[in-house]
């Protein structure tokens, strides 16, 4: 900068009369309000609409970039070469008028300024890429997910915030090197602090470290119906550090993806069916053949209950008051609604068949015995009618 200023000082010196620096003077600031208030806006505007039609609607470029283009509208870029149009002007007529103190303080402004300007627009430059970059990557997963079955939309997350955590560090590490930052110094205190973090929070670690794993072991994804230990709900949302169900009672559980890891996971809708169990007692003295034929046809025709694989009936225990039959159905796009929807509709409709059957199913009930030398059992009555026998001491 300080050359370019001695050069100019050099040019001016040699208009030395006052009449030859007013005319120069004149031309200078006809040609400043020349470029600056017509020049500038129509060559902005030609190069903005050139670059619109000749780059950014081109097929191959992403939209993505087209997206960022907001940040650098035409009207900064014009009072920009506006702004430096009067500088420049400004500053050759301190020159030209021999004030020559002045101008080389406001070129040691300059000096100063220029590169810092320079070094932001890289920064805005960098930080719009890295907008671009993350849109850009997002719109290939999405691609690559619907065309694939190797990826489901909890991987799909997880690898791009992975991947956007990437193309940010990328870019401050970037814009660090162009503030001419030591990146060697900081590289170490981050070592040390990331030393600090993880023995201060290993519980948060282990659940980042399950995400992943549960991000490749799959075994579920968004929209199931799981069980998992004690709490069963439908899958609403997978991070990287927990997992979130949604229970029949409209409750949200949040389990840590290490709990999730190292839990018993059900899965009731992988296969998209179900098999449910229904168990009903009936009498003894029934007929077990005839109650598993009438318990079968009770179950056919169904509303929820699936024909296929058609419902099955057995007989499992001697209980203490009857014979414990065991109902098995299937039901298919399992949910803990449907689910009771169809034990009530097959518990319904199992109850009538047996009603009509006469097929009885009992209450609870239990024989007693008394053992011989007791006597046997005798009525309240029957025991009060009996004399009371009194022994009389002898001092009566």
């Amino acid at each position: 900068m300080q050359v370019w200023v001695d050069d100019l000082r050099s040019t001016l010196a040699q208009f030395v009369s006052t009449e030859e620096r007013i005319g120069i003077s004149a031309a200078l600031v006809a040609l400043a309000l020349g470029t600056a208030l017509f020049l500038a806006p129509r060559l902005v505007s030609s190069l903005r609409r050139e670059f619109h039609n000749r780059v950014l609607e081109h097929r191959k470029v992403p939209d993505a970039v087209s997206d960022v283009t907001w940040m650098f509208p035409a009207t900064v870029v014009v009072r920009t070469l506006q702004v430096g149009v009067f500088v420049g002007v400004g500053l050759s007529l301190l020159l030209l008028w021999g004030f020559n103190g002045l101008a080389d303080d406001v070129a040691s402004i300059l000096t100063i300024a220029i590169p810092n300007l320079a070094k932001i627009g890289v920064t805005v430059v960098l930080f719009a890429g890295s907008i671009a970059g993350t849109n850009i990557l997002e719109e290939q997963l999405e691609k690559y997910a619907k065309n694939s079955d190797n990826i489901n939309a909890h991987q799909q997350g997880i690898a791009f915030r992975v991947l956007q955590v990437v193309v940010l560090l990328s870019v401050t590490m970037a814009t660090l090197t162009v503030w001419q930052f030591q990146i060697g110094g900081l590289l170490v205190g981050a070592g040390f602090l990331g030393i600090v973090v993880g023995m201060a929070a290993r519980q948060t670690l282990g659940s980042l470290i399950a995400g992943f794993v549960l991000m490749f072991s799959r075994p579920f994804e968004l929209g199931d119906w799981v069980q998992i230990d004690d709490a069963e709900g439908i899958v609403t949302d997978i991070t990287i550090i927990n997992t979130r169900l949604s229970n029949a009672d409209g409750e949200t559980v949040v389990f840590p993806n290490d709990r999730v890891t190292n839990a018993k996971i059900t899965n009731r809708t992988k296969r998209n069916r179900l098999r449910l169990r229904l168990d009903v007692g009936i009498d003894y003295d029934a007929d077990i053949t005839h109650a598993e034929e009438v318990a079968r046809e009770a179950l056919s025709d169904l509303e929820f209950v699936e024909s296929v694989p058609e419902p099955q009936v057995m007989p499992t225990t001697f209980g203490d008051s009857s014979i414990g039959l065991q109902l098995l159905f299937w039901i298919t796009n399992p949910s803990a609604p449907r689910r009771m929807r169809a034990k009530a509709e097959a518990l319904r409709s199992v109850k009538t068949a047996f009603d009509r059957e006469g097929i009885k199913i009992p209450f609870p009930q239990r024989e007693l015995l008394a053992r011989e030398e007791a006597d046997g059992f005798q009525l309240r009555n029957e025991r009060r009618s009996q004399p009371v026998k009194r022994s009389v001491s002898n001092e009566d």
